[in-house]
């Protein structure tokens, strides 16, 4: 059976595809029980029964330490799930717009303000995934595409004890990049787009807006897989966007 929608939505249970949903209330968002992104012949009989104009991909393994311990699981869902999806839209939905979510740490991090313009170079297992999945979209042979790159947080208290002082980013809250990817679908913009907020803070900076009590520590501190330091990115195609710092009170 045929059903006419708009919007898909993968990852719908993440940060960002829960306030994607908020602003697109009638698309649809199937669990990873009813979409199997890595599962090709699942992926396309899904996509088969929908009409969509867009197809917003959010969907991902995103645990930096998992992505290291299970590289063939990250690789799986980050690479091949996105090659699943782009298959299928493809073959069925040629028109449809596939808004693929990547990240600011595609960089190595060891400079400021990265655009669109930079050459990509990843630090660890994950950020690969993310940049690989970049070019399975450009190289698909989609009509329409749109890859955005960002680095955001849900708008509420800082979920550990501590943050970093001299890591860095243009953060946006979720839902300032929900809406913010909205106006730039809106827009029409095609190919890939820095969605971007106006502050280059640190992460503990950041942190302290929705955690005052947060306490600092720095990158000596870590024991991990290696992570970029200066996620800060710009935009030679849009102006930045603004952090909703108004938000502070009611997320503690």
């Amino acid at each position: 059976m045929n059903v006419s929608l708009t919007v898909l939505i993968t990852g719908g249970s993440g940060n960002l595809g829960r306030e994607l949903i908020k602003i697109y209330p009638d698309s649809i968002h199937p669990s990873h029980k009813e979409l199997d992104i890595t599962n090709e012949k699942g992926v396309l009989e899904y996509v088969s029964k929908v009409s969509i104009d867009k197809l917003i991909h959010c969907a991902a393994l995103t645990s930096i330490r998992q992505c290291e311990e299970d590289k063939e699981g990250a690789y799986r869902t980050n690479v091949e799930g996105t090659r699943n999806l782009v298959r299928s839209v493809s073959r069925l939905n040629p028109g449809c717009l596939f808004v693929y979510v990547s990240t600011a740490s595609v960089f190595y991090g060891d400079k400021a303000y990265r655009t669109e313009l930079d050459i990509p170079y990843p630090k660890n297992f994950y950020n690969l995934t993310k940049l690989l999945g970049e070019l399975v979209v450009t190289e698909s042979g989609l009509a329409k595409y749109l890859i955005v790159r960002s680095n955001f947080a849900p708008c509420r208290k800082w979920v550990y004890p501590k943050a970093f002082t001299d890591r860095f980013g243009t953060y946006l809250f979720a839902d300032d990049l929900a809406l913010a990817m909205r106006h730039v679908m809106d827009q029409g913009l095609r190919g890939t787009v820095h969605v971007c907020g106006e502050e280059r803070l640190s992460m503990f900076e950041f942190a302290k807006i929705t955690t005052p009590e947060i306490s600092p520590m720095t990158m000596s501190e870590y024991d991990g897989p290696p992570l970029p330091m200066d996620m800060s990115l710009k935009s030679v195609r849009i102006p930045s966007f603004p952090l909703s710092r108004e938000r502070r009170e009611a997320a503690k």
